[in-house]
C-alpha cells in the first residue's frame, strides 16, 4: 500500500512553518552511518501526528550525496502495516524536504512525510529509505 496526502495550501503552509527552523529541533543522536556519511537525528511525528519529520545531520558531504539527489524519492516503510509513506510534494514549493546543493558537514537536513490517518504512531519501527539506502530498525519519537 502506497500512502499519499497533503497537497495544495495544507502542505504549503505546512512547509512554510516546518522548513523554517529545521536546525532548532533538539534530538537524541545516533551513531553516524559510515558508509553513508550522515548521523541519524531521529524521526517524530510532527502536524498533529498527520506528517512524520526525519532529520539527520551530515558527516561526510561526499558518502551523504546519493541522499540529496533530487532524483531519489524517500520514503518510510512500515511494515508492521505494510505502508509506504511518501514525501507531498506542494505545488509551489515542491518536495517537502531539504537537499543542500553544497552540503557542509554539521548541516541538518529534513524530509516531512506524509502521515495520512497518523498511521504511524510514537514508538512504532519504521525504516526510512532513500533509494536503495536504508536507516532500519527507527523508533518513531514520542510528542515532548
Amino acid at each position: 500500500m502506497r500512502v499519499n496526502g497533503w497537497k495544495g495550501a495544507a502542505a504549503l503552509l505546512l512547509a512554510a512553518s516546518l522548513l523554517g527552523g529545521a536546525a532548532s529541533h533538539e534530538h537524541a543522536a545516533a551513531p553516524p552511518l559510515g558508509d553513508l556519511g550522515v548521523e541519524v537525528l531521529g524521526i517524530r511525528p510532527s502536524a498533529a501526528g498527520y506528517m512524520l519529520d526525519f532529520r539527520f545531520r551530515i558527516v561526510d558531504p561526499a558518502k551523504a550525496a546519493p541522499l540529496l539527489d533530487r532524483q531519489v524519492e524517500p520514503r518510510v516503510i512500515d511494515k508492521a502495516r505494510g505502508a509506504e509513506l511518501v514525501v507531498p510534494t506542494a505545488t509551489k514549493v515542491g518536495q517537502l524536504r531539504q537537499v543542500a546543493h553544497s552540503p557542509q558537514p554539521g548541516q541538518i537536513l529534513s524530509a516531512l512525510f506524509a502521515n495520512p490517518g497518523r498511521l504511524v504512531k510514537p514508538g512504532d519501527r519504521v525504516t526510512v529509505a532513500f533509494g536503495d539506502h536504508r536507516f532500519a530498525d527507527l523508533t518513531v519519537g514520542g510528542r515532548r
